[in-house]
């Protein structure tokens, strides 16, 4: 029996009842975060860094597989070297931190806590660019940065938070083009493949993309509830940071030259975006891939002789099969441990007791679907390979379905109107002239943004959903986080 001290599994607030809530109901009790005395920040928890900490890992052997090199920038920008690109600096003034003082001492040229490091990479390319010998350099740091965000959430917007970003400089436009769409493809694989979720890829408008960038690559993402999540961008700059930190090389002609930048990055809200895509109101539903715990073992009756030596025999072989395990002994009853894990979205959980051991067998249960399989203990490191890979596959196709089922082909605004009014939030598929005159039309009529114009195009309709006129292009829309 469980200790009197030992606390009961706390009930979540019901995703249909309040999503907010639910979300951060799972944020608190699954163990992810913790609030902190400075507004706006948060403590990410051991379990929840686990997440981030496999997030990074595959990440960055990804990069790395790309010919990518990990750097450390400072945190700290000077004020006059951040001035030097005039669109990237108003594009983020009003996130930006500022350091005034440097003990007593004011300082003569403040410094700004960095909220993202183009102009740190571009002082630093102009030190070591001189030659097309020295290109192409592909960098990517793992760092935090402060964006002085309004209305903060755990994971999806904090005041600091963990990040990569890459970095890299080429000597064509063309190279340039083709790094920005390759990396936002190693996003979106990693997005589908690792945390089974589904994306859509295009370009930002004009009026979304990122301060500085010539053009704006993303993956859009749809949670549960219907609303949208930038889970990745991808940025080509052009040779404007290169013109305004006077970066040049000599090129095989022996002509001086800009090169061609660009950057991308994902964020801790990627961890955001596994619970809102995968979680239920029993808690947390982790991929296989980033899930601290794969396998959980709970031992049934476990102050029977044989039990726990049995518990620990699956143990052991299954952390030599590669699988992520962890072992509950503690004297909390079963129901309970079921619960916690379940909360904790652990992909593949293990029961085995006595008769269990006495039928060469165990029980498994999916989390993503709760089904129950009993499994010789002959063949138990097959079925737990094969389990996590029908939880990926199940997480995939959920949520896949809950796209399709929330994706609404419109012609006219009223038309939108009536589809969220009726289905709710959801992605909006229609045709747009091109005119931010009318994409700032949709979104006050209808309440949603463009998300994103995607690569896979298709025609709605001949004409703008806003105006009329002949349309140029087809666009997701959607409210967003």
């Amino acid at each position: 029996m469980a200790k009197d001290n030992k606390k009961m599994v706390d009930a979540i607030t019901s995703m249909d009842e309040d999503f907010a809530k639910w979300y951060t109901d799972i944020c608190k009790k699954a163990e992810l975060v913790e609030y902190t005395s400075v507004k706006g920040c948060m403590v990410i928890r051991p379990y929840g860094y686990a997440i981030w900490e496999n997030i990074q890992r595959i990440l960055d052997g990804m990069f790395k597989a790309t010919g990518h090199e990990n750097v450390c920038m400072p945190m700290f920008i000077p004020e006059s070297l951040l001035q030097k690109e005039k669109d990237h600096v108003e594009g983020f003034a009003p996130e930006v931190a500022w350091v005034t003082h440097g003990g007593n001492e004011k300082l003569e040229d403040r410094l700004c806590v960095r909220p993202t490091s183009e102009t740190l990479f571009c002082e630093h390319y102009s030190n070591i660019v001189h030659s097309y010998r020295d290109l192409p350099k592909l960098y990517n740091q793992w760092v935090s940065v402060v964006r002085w965000e309004k209305t903060t959430r755990p994971f999806l917007r904090s005041r600091e938070f963990l990040w990569q970003e890459g970095h890299t400089i080429h000597a064509t436009a063309e190279e340039a083009i083709e790094e920005t769409e390759r990396m936002l493809n190693v996003y979106a694989t990693f997005c589908e493949e690792c945390l089974a979720m589904p994306v859509i890829k295009g370009k930002k408008t004009e009026s979304d993309k990122f301060a500085g960038a010539v053009s704006t690559y993303a993956i859009e993402a749809l949670m549960h509830d219907g609303q949208a999540l930038q889970a990745g961008t991808s940025h080509y700059f052009g040779d404007g940071f290169a013109k305004a930190f006077d970066i040049m090389y000599t090129d095989k002609d022996n002509k001086k030259v800009y090169p061609h930048q660009t950057s991308w990055g994902v964020t801790t809200r990627l961890i955001g975006a596994v619970i809102m895509t995968h979680g239920d109101n029993n808690g947390l539903v982790l991929p296989p891939a980033v899930a601290p715990i794969q396998t959980v073992i709970i031992p049934v009756q476990q102050h029977k002789e044989g039990v726990l030596e049995k518990a620990n025999e699956i143990k052991e072989r299954l952390v030599k099969a590669g699988v992520r395990v962890k072992l509950d002994d503690s004297d909390n009853t079963p129901g309970w441990k079921f619960a916690e894990y379940e909360m904790k979205g652990v992909p593949v959980r293990i029961e085995i007791g006595p008769k269990d051991i006495e039928q060469n067998q165990c029980v498994i249960v999916t989390r993503h679907n709760r089904e129950k399989f009993f499994v010789s203990l002959d063949n138990l490191e097959k079925e737990v390979d094969e389990k996590l890979t029908a939880v990926r596959d199940g997480l995939y196709a959920n949520a896949l379905a809950n796209r399709e089922k929330r994706t609404y082909s419109c012609k006219t605004m009223d038309e939108i109107t009536e589809a969220l009014e009726k289905n709710g939030n959801g992605f909006v598929k229609a045709m747009w002239c091109g005119d931010e005159a009318c994409e700032d039309k949709v979104k006050e009529v209808t309440g949603v943004g463009s998300r994103c114009i995607p690569f896979d195009q298709e025609q709605i309709s001949d004409v703008c959903v806003c105006c009329g006129k002949p349309a140029k292009q087809m666009v997701y829309w959607g409210r967003a986080y």
